[in-house]
């Protein structure tokens, strides 16, 4: 059953045709025309969960567990290390339950290597040997835990009770001896949830905000014979996420931000608004399974170089310069931040 439902997320995710808005359009930086560098002497690197990647992105979690997602896992581990970036795996839910499905996770460390910056991933229904199985299973460097009851909720199968997350995230937190990231699936995280898991001993939250995938709309086209299209644009816009986070933020706090990541502009913008790193993985599934590797592989390529000329355009020469950047809000982003004061 569960390898069923894995093959129907992917199939349905390219079936997907609503596309939320995660207000980076409501965004303004300042165009700057007098740089004070050379494009060749701007500098992506960054250290990110003790090792220095080439570019701040992430590959987020995506797929594992069927012959087509180990495929999937394949060359999104290579895109990877091709890169230098960071890559988190699908749920390994399935792969703690049948261990035919081990495989399609543990390829990533096979191809990324020992140096590489991979992130097991299980939901926070799970507890602290679960976590374990699935951070020794890819020799993980940290572990991430989704929140998603949104996803759950629109599952006939779905999980109805969450009372016990909270306990399991924090004694994982705890129990585990590599770094733990809670993130969202799409739906975005708000003020209470972020200051919630910083109190339980998160220090890396990934907001994952309304924008980009639409767990909505991927789980219904499973039920065709049900409608859940009004609530199609549920969640938090990522942007707004990044405002409220920003609020709270502490020193030890990593933000990664993601949800409607699609291009460039995006990132910088997010950075700037308080993303220690973004994340993306819908957009580069579309480009992987349309075009094939070398398809993904330009679309990174051209991402960096984009992000390179934007980084030239407001005089950041590193990395640390975009979070110094100042930014205006407008437009629904601004009356939905201000509107709460």
């Amino acid at each position: 059953m569960r390898k069923y439902r894995k093959q129907e997320h992917i199939e349905n995710y390219l079936r997907a045709t609503y596309q939320g808005n995660p207000l980076f359009k409501d965004v303004f930086i300042e165009h700057d025309s007098m740089p004070d560098f050379a494009y060749d002497d701007i500098d992506t690197k960054m250290n990110f969960m003790g090792k220095e990647i080439d570019f701040p992105l992430m590959i987020n979690a995506i797929t594992g567990g069927t012959d087509f997602a180990e495929t999937i896992n394949k060359n999104l581990a290579q895109l990877a290390k091709d890169f230098n970036i960071p890559m988190a795996v699908g749920s390994q839910t399935i792969a703690l339950e049948d261990d035919d499905a081990i495989e399609s996770f543990a390829v990533v460390r096979e191809i990324i290597g020992p140096q590489g910056l991979i992130f097991a991933n299980i939901n926070g229904l799970l507890g602290l040997e679960e976590a374990k199985r699935a951070a020794d299973m890819i020799q993980a460097d940290a572990l991430q835990i989704h929140l998603n009851p949104g996803q759950e909720l629109i599952m006939e199968e779905g999980d109805r009770d969450f009372k016990s997350i909270r306990k399991n995230i924090k004694e994982i937190v705890q129990g585990l001896d590599i770094p733990v990231i809670v993130k969202e699936v799409g739906f975005g995280m708000n003020s209470r949830v972020i200051q919630d898991l910083y109190d339980l001993g998160v220090r890396t939250i990934d907001l994952a905000g309304f924008g980009g995938t639409n767990f909505f709309e991927v789980e219904n086209l499973r039920y065709p014979e049900e409608d859940f299209s009004e609530l199609f644009n549920w969640g938090n816009p990522t942007a707004l996420c990044l405002l409220w986070a920003r609020d709270m933020k502490k020193d030890d706090l990593t933000l990664v931000g993601s949800g409607g990541i699609r291009g460039a502009e995006d990132c910088l913008k997010a950075m700037a608004m308080g993303a220690d790193i973004c994340a993306m993985s819908g957009e580069l599934l579309n480009y992987l399974i349309h075009g094939g590797y070398d398809y993904a592989h330009e679309f990174l390529d051209q991402l960096i170089h984009k992000m390179k000329i934007l980084m030239m355009l407001t005089n950041c020469r590193q990395v640390q310069d975009i979070h110094k950047l100042s930014y205006r809000i407008k437009g629904d982003l601004k009356d939905l931040y201000e509107g709460q004061q």
